[in-house]
């Protein structure tokens, strides 16, 4: 026992068991669950069941955030998981780190540069650590990909155009939760691109330089739904007879476990899952392009669409001895829906290198088991169990997680002003 590193956890949403389920499940002998904070009682309540019932792990003790010190003091962790709302990641991260924990955080790190600043400045003073969960960067085919790029299969890369596709279940789920308000999450080009432009700094292993973007709501928001010819509307799609044959719906009382996460817990902090996607008060965009300079010189496009037939992504990189595409095709899910070993996982995948003056040819990739493309049980073995020696450092520190939070910090801010943001003039590294 002595030897478990202990862990509490604050935040129990819909990301939440992904790191409690794998302490229970999978990492008893190296890692302990001992506390949970949040907001919300009956949340916190559900997340025991799950740990008595599913895992057969004992309950852990609960606390609200006004009590978050009494927690830390209390129990002592080795580490604090940070899986809140985005806009509060920043608060938890400082103060656990000034009460002696290093940190685990789900991405993206923060929402935007003051609270980066905040966080880099606390890393500095307390000397404490800030891990932040990257799991694609674990998947085997973005990993080869950083593979092929390491031995220099097309030479010092150039530019890079990226492609990502949000379909009409994942990507309008972001329409229907509290990252409709980009207070909450930064948008869509913090909350998910942080994965992808991480991907693109770890890919070519530089930093991004300077930023230009446009991006609006085109789609999802009743205005939208006004032009397209649109007439009844809802605020929630549970118990509402006009979300009856909607697509876009999601009613909590048909799915046992977003019901007794968000519906029966409703009462205590009055926070709705199934908001309308075709409803009022969306502050994020859902169309998207982002045009990067990197470090290096190479150049990224990149463009994020949230209503499409079907979900992944196309990625070409160009280099000065030829051209590597991927195609990857990922299942759809909504958060918190089904079985989370489904969510990103592969429908299809290719790799094809096409060197300057040769022959093409597709790279095999093993298939790895479980979410976003077999990363997450990598990544979980990284975190909570006994890591192996890893030549292409996928572990992702304070830094990772501010670079890649600053590429769509910077977008927002040329979408808001129309000019093109130096990354230098955000925030101010140490070291």
């Amino acid at each position: 026992m002595g030897n478990k590193k202990k862990y509490v956890l604050v935040g129990t949403g819909g990301r939440a068991e992904f790191f409690y389920g794998a302490i229970a499940k999978d990492f008893r002998e190296t890692s302990e669950l001992t506390a949970f904070c949040d907001i919300n009682r009956t949340r916190m309540e559900y997340a025991n069941r799950l740990l008595r019932e599913k895992y057969d792990y004992p309950a852990v003790r609960t606390y609200t955030p006004d009590a978050f010190d009494t927690m830390i003091e209390a129990e002592k962790p080795d580490a604090v998981i940070v899986t809140s709302v985005d806009r509060t990641h920043h608060t938890y991260i400082i103060r656990a780190m000034e009460l002696g924990c290093d940190v685990i955080t789900e991405k993206p790190m923060t929402v935007d540069e003051k609270k980066c600043q905040e966080i880099l400045d606390a890393v500095e003073r307390t000397g404490r650590k800030v891990r932040v969960t990257f799991n694609y960067r674990y998947a085997p085919h973005h990993t080869k990909a950083r593979e092929l790029i390491m031995e220099g299969a097309i030479g010092r890369i150039t530019s890079v155009h990226f492609e990502w596709l949000l379909d009409t279940q994942h990507g309008a789920d972001y329409f229907r939760r509290w990252h409709r308000d980009k207070r909450n999450s930064g948008g869509l080009l913090v909350h998910k691109s942080t994965h992808h432009f991480d991907l693109v700094n770890f890919w070519i292993g530089s930093q991004p330089e300077s930023v230009f973007a446009f991006g609006d709501l085109l789609y999802y928001g009743r205005e939208n739904a006004e032009l397209r010819g649109e007439t009844r509307f809802y605020e929630r799609a549970t118990g509402n007879p006009n979300a009856k044959d909607d697509p876009f719906a999601l009613p909590l009382d048909d799915n046992a476990h977003l019901k007794a996460m968000y519906l029966d817990a409703e009462h205590e902090d009055g926070y709705r899952r199934d908001q309308s996607v075709f409803g009022d008060g969306i502050s994020i965009e859902d169309t998207m392009g982002v045009l990067v300079r990197y470090k290096n010189n190479a150049i990224l496009t990149y463009s994020l669409n949230a209503y499409l037939p079907w979900e992944g992504y196309r990625i070409a990189f160009n280099g000065t001895k030829g051209r590597i595409e991927m195609q990857i095709v990922e299942r759809s899910y909504v958060n918190s829906g089904g079985d989370k070993s489904l969510e990103g996982a592969l429908k299809d995948k290719s790799i094809i290198v096409y060197p300057m003056f040769g022959v093409p040819y597709e790279v095999e990739v093993g298939e790895g088991a479980g979410g976003h493309g077999g990363g997450d049980p990598v990544l979980l073995n990284d975190i909570f169990g006994v890591p192996a020696e890893d030549r292409f450092n996928r572990s992702a520190d304070h830094t990772d997680g501010a670079r890649s939070i600053l590429t769509g910090i910077a977008a927002n801010k040329s979408i808001r002003t129309g000019q093109a943001v130096q990354i230098e003039a955000l925030v101010r590294f140490h070291g």
